[in-house]
């Protein structure tokens, strides 16, 4: 019983030292760190010219392939008609590979652009990359002037999609 209660504790503790809050870093009200990167087609995607546009939906997801990021994509696949007719991009990052990503959109029929960040630097600017690697699943929503509107710590993934769309939706 020590034994479990150690480890538990342990467990805890290096959960605790390596989750990241993006609010920590950023925050609402404050200039989203532009980027630009690419999809698994070499299309680059630059955070400040999309947002001259319309809103954009940047979403931080652990690892492609996984339940919840497939959860979370899937998500978003189903509800992209409406993100469409509202005028808002969305974007999903991870620091995975492009062929981890490109398996990840053709096993699920996904329908909107991933971003691979394989050298971490727009995980480490926007604050969400763990000390384990990954990315934590945080979505930021970014006004056409290119300031963070909302951070949302993923917490409950089903019917994220949904809640980011209206939230965006009131930016146009």
């Amino acid at each position: 019983m020590k034994k479990l209660f150690v480890i538990v504790i342990l467990t805890l503790a290096f959960v605790s030292s390596s989750s990241i809050h993006a609010q920590d870093k950023l925050k609402v009200g404050n200039k989203a760190p532009n980027f630009t990167l690419q999809d698994v087609h070499g299309k680059k995607y630059t955070l400040d010219l999309l947002c001259k546009q319309s809103p954009v939906v940047v979403y931080f997801y652990p690892k492609a392939g996984t339940p919840g990021c497939t959860t979370e994509a899937c998500g978003i696949r189903d509800d992209w008609g409406k993100f469409k007719e509202n005028k808002i991009q969305v974007l999903g990052i991870s620091v995975d590979d492009t062929k981890a990503i490109k398996d990840f959109i053709a096993n699920n029929h996904l329908n909107f652009p991933l971003l691979s960040d394989a050298d971490k630097k727009v995980s480490n600017e926007y604050g969400v990359l763990m000390d384990y690697g990954m990315d934590k699943r945080v979505t930021f929503i970014v006004d056409k002037k290119g300031i963070i509107a909302d951070i949302i710590d993923v917490t409950y993934i089903p019917g994220h999609a949904e809640k980011v769309l209206a939230l965006a939706a009131k930016l146009k």
